[in-house]
């Protein structure tokens, strides 16, 4: 079958070089998918610099901090080790171990400006992506857009970032001090196609764009795959038990590439792909709105490698919302105490946003499903934390009244002891090739992809395997730049 270059490291010498002169301009130096797996082999002069920063300063050495080994201080932090949460019985109501990593401590407090460098840094240090003239456009039903145009900014480019209007209103107001231009495209988070329709038009404006589309870019699969992943190895060597699955919600397809490396970790483990059920995708061939902010849905990303998905699960988005409610009420926590949450784990549930909230919610049906024992461990990831929805929680107590003794009694009773195995699948392999099928009629149909390449996805393991296999060179790369720079 035909070899693709999904990670192009091609080098065009012209724009390299007025990247380089801008990246001398600007004090930047690009950290390398090694440092950010490792942050201990960080110069000590970046650490000591990084002691008098916030984490979400606009400075170009917070790039040092997109890794998952940030300590939790949102101003000059140094490093630790991996950021995670165990969601207690008291919560879950199984015994299987639940982690779940906590996002909330990387830049922008979320981990796709992870994602977006994956996106971003492989063009800018082989001289595809000309900072001087070209702008980055980052479309995205939320966190990504997010973060592509923060690493721009960091980088010295400028950045238009695309979001559904119906996003919540943290998002817009950051934006504006961050993005160079702000476009609100129609509905909310599955409204992607409208995305891609406004991404069309922009390519066909005559402006000098590079659109960085979450949902077919490598590079996102790649820096999750290379350090998401290796980030979950290193926790489950601190808890005990085996690990028997990975949940992840599969917005872009990106974060749930981690589990492509641990599958090669921990053979036996399975993979789990959430949506909403207001829009199951996956799970139904289905479609219409939902309130989980920033998954996205209404197609299968380019990116996600279905063949290695194992379980495909609905998760109800009054069940997350409500979640959203309780942990972040008085009455709910009191409730929470009363039923046997320590307080250590009380004081660290706003790591939870909304997409995180479903996320356990569907780890801890998996446990359920697969009546999983003490012996067993659940990973998971929180995407962000409740600092970009507060506006959400009251947005749902003016529509709905505030948590009092009664209601609050009853979430609890229906959407966190009641939680069951309903819609739960377990993907044969005739399943997953369906799934799969689906991303024709967006991606080969609408978006220019090949039908020879849609099933060398399929057919050809060597597809999926090639991503990795240029971290090494990539790496290299981003270290020749530096030098370069400092010639300069």
């Amino acid at each position: 079958m035909t070899k693709y270059n999904l990670i192009d490291l091609s080098i065009n010498e012209e724009k390299r070089n007025n990247a380089l002169k801008r990246a001398k301009e600007r004090n930047i130096i690009i950290p390398t998918f090694e440092q950010m797996r490792h942050p201990e082999s960080i110069p000590d002069q970046v650490k000591e610099q990084l002691n008098q920063l916030g984490l979400w300063d606009i400075d170009p050495l917070n790039l040092f901090r997109i890794t998952w080994h940030n300590e939790a201080k949102l101003d000059g932090g140094g490093f630790s080790g991996v950021n995670y949460i165990e969601i207690p019985e008291a919560i879950s109501g199984v015994k299987a171990k639940i982690i779940a990593l906590s996002g909330k401590y990387f830049p922008t407090g979320a981990h796709k400006v992870g994602a977006a460098f994956g996106c971003l840094v492989p063009r800018l240090v082989t001289g595809q992506f000309d900072p001087t003239t070209t702008k980055a456009v980052w479309p995205s039903t939320g966190n990504y857009c997010r973060g592509g145009a923060y690493d721009s900014t960091l980088l010295a480019c400028d950045s238009i970032a695309i979001l559904p209007e119906g996003m919540s209103k943290e998002r817009f107001e950051w934006l504006e001090s961050v993005a160079g231009e702000t476009i609100k495209t129609v509905g909310t988070e599955s409204n992607v196609k409208e995305i891609f329709d406004k991404c069309h038009e922009l390519r066909n404006s005559g402006q000098d764009l590079m659109i960085f589309n979450q949902f077919d870019e490598f590079g996102n699969y790649l820096w999750h795959h290379e350090v998401t992943g290796p980030a979950i190895e290193e926790v489950l060597k601190h808890v005990d038990g085996k690990l028997h699955g990975y949940i992840s919600c599969t917005g872009s397809g990106g974060t749930i590439a981690a589990g492509d490396y641990l599958k090669k970790k921990y053979p036996t483990m399975k993979i789990a792909a959430s949506e909403a059920l207001q829009c199951p995708t996956i799970y139904h061939n289905g479609f219409g709105d939902h309130r989980i902010e920033g998954i996205g849905d209404k197609h299968i990303p380019w990116i996600h490698n279905v063949k290695n998905t194992d379980v495909a699960m609905a998760i109800d988005d009054e069940a997350t919302m409500n979640w959203i409610r309780l942990l972040n009420d008085p009455n709910g926590l009191a409730l929470l105490k009363e039923n046997g949450l320590d307080q250590e784990t009380l004081d660290r549930l706003d790591l939870i946003g909304i997409s995180g909230a479903a996320n356990i919610i569907g780890a801890i049906k998996y446990a359920k499903y697969f009546e999983l024992t003490e012996d067993d461990v659940v990973v998971t990831i929180l995407t962000d934390s409740m600092e970009m929805y507060q506006s959400r929680v009251k947005e749902l107590n003016d529509e709905r009244g505030p948590l009092n003794e009664k209601t609050t009694y009853g979430i609890y009773e229906r959407y966190f002891k009641g939680l069951d195995i309903d819609f739960i699948k377990e993907l044969s392999y005739y399943d997953r090739k369906t799934i799969h099928n689906l991303k024709y009629y967006t991606w080969v149909e609408q978006q220019g992809k090949t039908y020879e390449e849609i099933q060398a996805q399929w057919y050809d393991d060597t597809y999926w395997t090639s991503i990795p296999d240029t971290v090494s060179k990539l790496d290299e790369l981003i270290k020749k730049f530096n030098e370069d720079v400092k010639k300069l």
